[in-house]
């Protein structure tokens, strides 16, 4: 590496162990900040376009005594929902202290993290400016290489919307438009022509492959040069099922809670019992340890005055209509998934990597053996960023279909 960009990224690193920052009172959570609540009515604005934006400091560890050294910006974008309807969505845009060296214009990575939990006061644009955002070290290895970071809080987290958690039309539209919003963003001083990569696993995973299948259609100007996505719920009914008396049954409770705020139409209110309420309600004002911890090992029809609910015509025309892999994505797609995923089932990721190849897709499919939920992302989630690293170099990708 040549010796004036090794100072510049030794000045960054070092930035971070500089003296304390000056006190930085710790912000409100976004239930209390009017920062989040959209302007009514919203703006005639086009999709990605920046409603309001503030700059901010970040924050890797909850002590808050060290802010890093980036130029951050909480941004309340224009999106669109599942259904069709102008929204607006926060999210944040962070541009490192490190140069580019790839040549051309700056990168973004336009990152869905995974599972926050549905109260506002998880929203990664909160969690991120008070430390306690648990995938930070992702964010950190992007930044460190000189790209800039869009991350999107989905729709529904933080702002007063109830959050549409586990919608993959919903969540590849927040996450195109963050990325969107993160060029158009003058203090930000990306390029329109940016290279864009799209990252995400578990939730993250859904929304970062939804945006790769929508793209095309959807926001067609942007570059996007990868999609780097794994554990991916994309069959909701497999996920829903496999999880029945599972450990990771609160989450499915979520995703239902989820589903019927995107659609209004789908039955779930008015056919809980007692049981059901209390629990619904609680999910929808909890993080993800609450959620996970909080209705283990359960069944949805020990919440529900009617059986089998989510086997009704209607809940599974909207799952249908989120189920991932029938389209074929523009850009290069990275996917990849532990072969012992005890929350989001192995045979699923096969089934979308089947869909893929079928539809013409260049993917790199790589099963993780002996993985689990948490330890495949752990031990693989570099390596599918720096697959993007290849993408902004300008390699070719390789393809798993034959």
């Amino acid at each position: 590496m040549p010796r004036k960009p090794l100072l510049c990224l030794l000045t960054a690193v070092l930035a971070l162990t500089a003296a304390p920052a000056a006190a930085d009172p710790r912000p409100p959570v976004p239930q209390q900040d009017a920062f989040y609540t959209p302007p009514s009515p919203l703006p005639d604005a086009r999709p990605g376009d920046v409603l309001r934006s503030r700059e901010v400091q970040l924050y890797a560890e909850p002590f808050r005594v060290f802010p890093a050294p980036v130029r951050a910006h909480q941004v309340l974008y224009r999106s669109t929902s599942a259904t069709g309807r102008p929204n607006a969505v926060s999210g944040t845009v962070i541009v490192p202290p490190v140069p580019w060296l790839g040549g051309g214009p700056r990168p973004v990575l336009a990152y869905a993290l995974g599972t926050q939990g549905l109260g506002d006061q998880c929203a990664p644009s909160y969690q991120i400016r008070v430390g306690s955002e648990i995938e930070i070290a992702f964010l950190v290895q992007a930044l460190l290489r000189g790209w800039a970071v869009a991350l999107t809080d989905y729709e529904g987290l933080g702002t007063p919307a109830k959050h549409t958690y586990a919608v993959a039309n919903s969540a590849g539209r927040a996450l195109l438009d963050v990325g969107r919003a993160a060029t158009r963003l003058p203090a930000a001083g990306l390029s329109a022509d940016a290279p864009v990569g799209v990252f995400g696993y578990s939730q993250g995973g859904q929304a970062a492959a939804a945006a790769g299948e929508q793209q095309a259609a959807y926001a067609p100007e942007l570059d996007v040069v990868g999609v780097s996505t794994g554990g991916v719920p994309a069959d909701l009914n497999l996920v829903a099922r496999s999880n029945e008396r599972g450990v990771g049954f609160g989450l499915v409770v979520a995703a239902a809670a989820g589903m019927s705020s995107a659609y209004p139409d789908l039955p779930l209110g008015d056919l809980l019992n007692s049981r059901g309420r209390d629990l619904v309600r609680k999910v929808e004002n909890a993080c993800v340890a609450e959620i996970a911890a909080g209705a283990p090992f359960g069944r949805l029809n020990d919440l529900t005055t009617r059986p089998n609910v989510i086997d009704d015509p209607r809940w599974q025309q909207r799952i249908r209509e989120n189920l991932l892999g029938n389209t074929k994505p523009a850009a290069p797609v990275h996917l990849y998934h532990g072969t012992l995923d005890e929350l989001i089932p192995y045979s699923g990721a096969v089934a979308l990597k089947n869909r893929y190849c079928a539809a013409g897709a260049q993917l790199d499919w790589r099963p993780i053996p002996l993985g689990a939920h948490i330890t495949t992302v752990s031990l693989w989630g570099a390596a599918a960023l720096n697959w993007l690293g290849d993408r902004f170099a300008g390699k070719p990708a390789a393809n798993s279909c034959g």
